[in-house]
């Protein structure tokens, strides 16, 4: 008979196994989708073993010549969007951590309260303001929209991680004559790094798959390759599943490998001041 330890942690195995597969399964159908013959593609049983073709992406690059150029402006907003947010928050946290007040901590709500409206809401009263401002449709007021969308929940992952940072450091700068300028830069920015990665990472996997924003507020020069995919769904002559699939799947590369490759500063930054010493 097994005892109580051995059988949890059997039971533990098994949920993570099964978390694991309900997060892998969508991306692995996708992947071997667009490698999938396009006769093979709805076949009914469905076959696990398939000569793989790379006859998806060929159509991709002839029918939809302009999913590549769109796909540069998410290149170009993304990191636009990640870098002018995580300046910003890397100061708000900051501020928040070191310094106290009413307003302060009501504008702290307030961004909470902001970013649990639906971005959806927002769109109509600021689309005459961006074209009075001829904004619209520019790789500029992405960056802004993204950025200050992600303003909030950036904030309050740096200052977690700030407030990680023993004061005695800043104290000791203090003594030997440091402004708040060389504190910020060599003192306190070196040792939330993992925090600025992580709330990076979570404005730039929004900023490359965020559609609402990219569909009222861009038209031809800054569109954006989750629109491209849109209009393969509501083609007239019907959905061009291989071709959608492939163009999926280049557009999850990118994202995917950056998430891989950051995952620690993720685990990092959701779990940062969960636990007291």
């Amino acid at each position: 008979m097994r005892s109580p330890g051995t059988l949890g942690k059997t039971w533990r195995l098994g949920a993570a196994a099964l978390a694991i597969a309900w997060s892998v399964f969508p991306i692995a159908l996708v992947v071997l989708s667009s490698l999938r013959p396009q006769r093979d593609m709805f076949r009914i049983p469905p076959s696990l073993i398939f000569t793989p073709t790379l006859d998806n992406s060929e159509r991709l690059l002839r029918d939809w010549p302009s999913f590549f150029p769109d796909m540069l402006s998410s290149l170009i907003i993304a990191p636009g969007a990640t870098v002018v947010t995580v300046t910003f928050v890397t100061f708000a946290g900051y501020v928040y951590a070191r310094y106290a007040g009413r307003l302060l901590i009501a504008s702290a709500f307030f961004m909470v309260v902001v970013r649990m409206i639906p971005p959806i809401v927002v769109t109509l009263p600021l689309f005459p303001l961006f074209s009075w401002l001829r904004l619209s449709d520019t790789h500029l007021v992405l960056i802004l929209l993204y950025s200050a969308f992600f303003v909030s929940l950036g904030s309050w992952i740096m200052r977690a991680f700030v407030q990680q940072v023993p004061r005695e450091l800043e104290e000791a700068a203090v003594v030997d004559g440091a402004g708040l300028r060389q504190i910020l830069w060599r003192v306190v920015l070196p040792l939330v790094g993992n925090g600025a990665m992580a709330a990076g990472l979570f404005v730039a996997v929004f900023a490359w798959n965020e559609f609402v924003f990219a569909l009222v507020f861009t038209t031809r020069r800054a569109r954006t390759a989750p629109l491209v995919m849109s209009e393969m769904l509501s083609t007239i002559e019907g959905v061009d599943w291989g071709v959608l699939f492939a163009a999926a799947t280049i557009q999850l590369a990118p994202v995917l490998l950056c998430v891989l490759a950051a995952q620690r500063y993720v685990v990092t930054g959701l779990t940062v001041g969960a636990v007291k010493g």
